[in-house]
This record gives structure tokens, C-alpha cells and sequence, in this order.
């Protein structure tokens, strides 16, 4: 621990990323969409927003979609990386982003106005 540079250390203590793992809902994600090397998994939260994983598990950055409908919601979401603990944006249907090989973009989704 004590050699770890400070990229690694921060994406150890991300207390975004700690709650999410340790939420009390307790439930497990499961996988709601596969295109190719691509999967989306989504978890219920026990504030009634969603965590969303988009996984490229192939050898070349990918775009990886999650459409709401998959999640089963709908409307205006409020999108929030977990790993830059920032705002996206607002977003409607869908949310595209670009990852790297092997890959996870990690978000968190909230209803706009919630």
C-alpha cells in the first residue's frame, strides 16, 4: 500500500464507490443488456436511484450504452460518474460514454428533480 501512486490510492478510498458497494439495500447487479463485448449491469439503491456499470470487455476502446429501458426507467435521469465523483449531466432515454479496453464506466443514476 505504502508504493501505491496517488491514481491507485484514490480509486481505492472512493467513498462514492465504497457506498455503492456497501449499500444497505443489499442488492446484487445484474446484467441488463450484452452487444458484443459489451455489457451494461445495473443495481437498485436504497435511495431509489440506480448504479450502473458500462463494461467493454474487448481489446479497443468502445462506446457502451445504457438505455433506460433496459434499467426500467424512464424520463430525465441525472447521471453522475463515480470514479470523478462529478456530474454529468442531464440525460434522456440513454447515456453513451467511451471506455477503455477492459473496462468499466461506473455511474450512479438519479430522476431530475429527485
Amino acid at each position: 500500500m505504502t508504493k501505491l501512486d496517488e491514481f491507485t490510492l484514490n480509486l481505492l478510498i472512493n467513498d462514492e464507490v465504497l457506498a455503492l458497494n456497501q449499500d444497505p439495500l443489499g442488492v446484487q447487479a445484474r446484467c441488463v443488456s450484452q452487444v458484443h463485448e459489451s455489457e451494461v449491469w445495473v443495481k437498485e439503491l436504497d435511495d431509489g436511484c440506480l448504479a450502473a456499470g458500462l463494461f467493454n470487455r474487448g481489446e479497443i476502446e468502445n462506446q457502451v450504452t445504457a438505455n433506460w429501458p433496459d434499467l426500467g426507467i424512464s424520463g430525465k435521469q441525472i447521471v453522475r460518474d463515480l470514479w470523478r465523483q462529478k456530474d454529468l449531466g442531464e440525460y434522456e432515454n440513454q447515456f453513451t460514454a467511451t471506455v477503455g479496453r477492459h473496462g468499466v464506466f461506473l455511474i450512479r443514476l438519479r430522476p431530475s428533480g429527485k
